[in-house]
């Protein structure tokens, strides 16, 4: 992929061997099966040249980096503690790269909105006592038991 991604362009299978061939010895067949092998996996796309096809990245470098650390993530029991430990790992300039990709991901910073306050409840009609009648005033309240 590397070599694929480096041209930024579609690459034949005899132009991936030459350039690898500059630092090692490598077969023809090797590099056609990994780039089939690529294609099979989804990873580039061919298009056929006469006998010979042309590949070319699916995605970017950085989509499939990206997507090999988000499959080991979701492989791990304790995604919180798999990040800790990842982070754990960088160097300050990661961290600070880090940082960027979240405030961009976040987007443009905003003042966080005031909190709306919590609406009053709606009361229930105050109930009023049934009237009642007026309280007797001993002095003026007839006898009642005969006196």
């Amino acid at each position: 992929m590397t070599r694929v991604w480096k041209w930024n362009r579609p690459v034949t299978v005899r132009e991936v061997l030459e350039d690898l061939q500059r630092e090692r010895t490598i077969a023809y067949t090797t590099v056609m099966t990994v780039l089939d092998n690529l294609h099979q996996k989804g990873w580039v796309r061919r298009e056929a040249e006469g006998r010979a096809y042309r590949y070319e990245a699916v995605s970017t470098r950085a989509a499939y980096a990206a997507a090999l650390m988000n499959d080991a993530w979701s492989q791990s029991d304790n995604p919180a503690a798999a990040l800790v430990a990842f982070f754990g790992m960088m160097s300050d300039e990661q961290r600070m790269a880090l940082r960027d990709a979240v405030r961009i991901v976040q987007g443009p910073e905003t003042t966080e909105p005031e909190p709306e306050p919590a609406p009053e409840r709606e009361r229930a009609p105050e109930r009023r006592a049934a009237p009642q009648p007026p309280a007797e005033n001993p002095a003026s309240a007839p006898e009642r038991d005969g006196r």
